[in-house]
């Protein structure tokens, strides 16, 4: 049941497959299955063979998560090449897109421990993003593809650019269903046209914040004078 429980929760994510079979194949499933193995290798210290079943996964599915990095229920890896750190953290629900890396702080400063992000429940990290250090990302939170995130996210926002900062796009707004690749803008977003969509945005976004000033410099004129403004030609 909780095998049929987590295939069903790939297949509410991911529109292309027809049957819970097709799901089985998934190199995303075949890394986190592996990985279950290593982890419980890597808590009863066998570290050799946690890693050889770390480096097994990886060539099978060119997924790379290293045996101690903690894995909640229904974590989906869509497509592969993807990283996760040792100390890397991710909770129940969460969706990761092809190319993404959850990296540690540099080993040569001398900080020990905690060194990988923490991902929280229903988050969504898309294609090509970095999320490095031990940063937290918080629960519904949407990382927009190419994003590198070094410092915390908030629940659910939705970050893009480099580095991430919080979209203009009320996040909301995107919170109603799942977003495929954490789309900051529109649902037919394309990472190919990543810089335009956040120019759309912006762009609408300045257009209501005129709309609001133009609107309180009128009532302003009004209170003054008692009349509308008067506006002169020529």
């Amino acid at each position: 049941m909780g095998l049929l429980s987590y295939l069903d929760s790939i297949k509410a994510r991911d529109p292309a497959p027809r049957t819970r079979m097709e799901i089985l194949i998934y190199p995303g499933v075949w890394a986190l299955g592996l990985h279950r193995i290593a982890h419980r290798l890597f808590g009863w210290r066998l570290y050799f063979l946690a890693r050889v079943v770390n480096h097994f996964s990886r060539f099978l599915t060119a997924i790379d998560i290293h045996p101690g990095a903690k894995i909640g229920r229904n974590f989906f890896i869509d497509h592969g090449f993807t990283v996760i750190g040792e100390t890397a953290e991710i909770g129940d629900d969460v969706t990761i897109y092809q190319c993404v890396t959850l990296g540690g702080t540099d080993p040569a400063n001398g900080i020990a421990g905690k060194r990988h992000p923490t991902i929280l429940d229903g988050a969504i990290v898309g294609s090509g993003s970095q999320v490095l250090g031990p940063v937290v990302v918080g629960e519904r939170a949407r990382i927009g593809a190419n994003a590198v995130v070094t410092k915390d996210v908030p629940a659910g926002a939705v970050m893009i650019g480099i580095p991430a900062r919080a979209t203009l796009v009320d996040a909301k707004e995107y919170q109603k269903t799942f977003t495929p690749y954490g789309t900051p803008c529109s649902e037919t977003y394309d990472p190919a046209t990543q810089k335009l969509e956040i120019l759309q945005c912006e762009v609408e976004a300045l257009r209501k914040r005129l709309a609001e000033l133009a609107a309180e410099r009128e009532v302003e004129g009004t209170d003054e004078s008692g009349d509308l403004p008067r506006t002169t030609t020529g």
